[in-house]
């Protein structure tokens, strides 16, 4: 089903009956695609830009967030000049869904899946916070389907401290238990959560109908694999074009790791934004500006390969 934006999945009551009409514009036509082998999921597609054919740019979103939620700022930008794709991730939103345990790898996988299925490869992977994770370990994994790389407010590795195992297993533990309640039980208590905190805080109505769509047992999960999240052993072997789009006020992935990835892959250009974590949507001018030179020079490099 093809729409602009998230569509309501039914009238709702009260507090529960959340608008979509204020969906911003800038976000494309959304859709179910199946990924043969692994399952549904939702992406939403620009298509070819108005100037013709031209390279794709694979957008992977952060931790908590959802495709529309985390790109919504910059997706018009970027369609004038490529075809943009931005999927949700397992878990997140409208995401594929899986009784297996959250893995980032698995994102990866696919990530490269959604390429090939869409015939849009080899393509730059545009990954911000935990989806720069994502990022990197596409092109580890499935290099064919990587041409370049932009990676936002992220690092080769989240956590300055060594993953605790005790920590792990409580946080599996939790995630157990939720996924063992009823579908319907946990998209419930997502719902509940949303009008406690997001309509609380003024989120708009399409914003928080998003984020109530998440799996919490994933999304627990997907807190664990960023803790876990280790690249520094082999981002030195990205032969690829890169740009790093680093984040300079940032408080959540500090911008001396951010500085640090751009510093490991060899030829990375940073381009650098005065922001914090959320500057995306924060500040919205100089981060698209930021973001479309960095994609423009990993495009551009790519040329020259």
């Amino acid at each position: 089903m093809l729409g602009r934006g998230p569509p309501s999945r039914g009238p709702g009551t009260g507090r529960q009956r959340l608008a979509w009409a204020a969906v911003p514009r800038s976000i494309p036509p959304g859709r179910d695609v199946v990924l043969p082998g692994r399952g549904r999921t939702w992406v939403y597609d620009s298509g070819p830009p108005p100037t013709g054919p031209g390279p794709a740019l694979l957008l992977l979103h952060g931790w908590t967030s959802t495709a529309a939620l985390n790109f919504y700022p910059v997706f018009a930008k970027l369609a004038e000049r490529y075809r943009v794709v931005a999927p949700d991730q397992r878990g997140h939103g409208r995401g594929l869904r899986s009784y297996a345990p959250f893995r980032l790898e698995d994102c990866a996988d696919d990530a490269a899946a959604l390429v090939a299925e869409l015939g849009i490869g080899p393509s730059t992977v545009v990954g911000y916070s935990m989806g720069g994770a994502v990022a990197q370990l596409t092109w580890r994994r499935h290099p064919e389907a990587v041409s370049g790389l932009v990676l936002c407010a992220t690092a080769a590795r989240f956590s300055s401290t060594r993953y605790n195992p005790a920590v792990g297993l409580v946080a599996a533990g939790a995630a157990a238990g939720l996924s063992f309640l009823p579908s319907f039980v946990r998209r419930s208590g997502m719902a509940y959560a949303t009008n406690r905190w997001m309509t609380t805080a003024g989120a708009a109505d399409w914003a928080a109908e998003e984020w109530s769509r998440h799996d919490p047992s994933a999304l627990v999960q997907a807190g664990v694999a960023n803790s876990r999240f280790d690249a520094t052993g082999w981002t030195g072997r990205i032969d690829v074009p890169t740009a790093v789009v680093i984040t300079d006020e940032d408080t959540v992935i500090s911008p001396r790791r951010q500085r640090f990835l751009a510093e490991t892959i060899p030829g990375a250009r940073a381009f650098h934004v005065a922001g914090g974590h959320r500057a995306i949507g924060e500040q919205p001018a100089p981060f698209v500006s930021a973001l479309l030179a960095a994609c423009d020079s990993v495009r551009d490099a790519a040329v020259r390969r």
